[in-house]
């Protein structure tokens, strides 16, 4: 795992940086994390589109993780929509389903 790895230059010269960076140890198959919280009513939420767009500039494959009770409902099923983000609390099937993972001993 990485964390802040620079991806990239915006148009207007700032840096552009990955929140974590992980990278299965025998595939070597990675993906950036982007991540963001909402706990009151701020812009967050309204910034995360444009971090879904950031996204597909990076040199890997990219998701936002979001938590936090702010986030209306609206916000959470475009989010999900975009094939790009999920809610922290489906990260663990969703990054097992991405590498490769099996379920741990006794889930099925």
């Amino acid at each position: 795992m990485r964390k802040e790895v620079q991806v990239e230059r915006r148009i207007w010269e700032a840096t552009r940086a990955i929140n974590l960076a992980l990278t299965h140890q025998d595939t070597r198959k990675t993906i950036g994390i982007e991540c963001k919280f909402q706990g009151v009513k701020g812009t967050a939420e309204e910034k995360i589109p444009s971090t879904i767009r950031d996204i597909e500039a990076w040199p890997i494959a990219g998701l936002v993780v979001f938590a936090g009770n702010a986030f209306t409902q609206n916000m959470k099923s475009f989010l999900v929509s975009t094939g790009k983000a999920v809610e922290l609390c489906d990260i663990e099937p969703w990054l097992r389903l991405y590498f490769g993972l099996p379920e741990p001993a006794g889930r099925l």
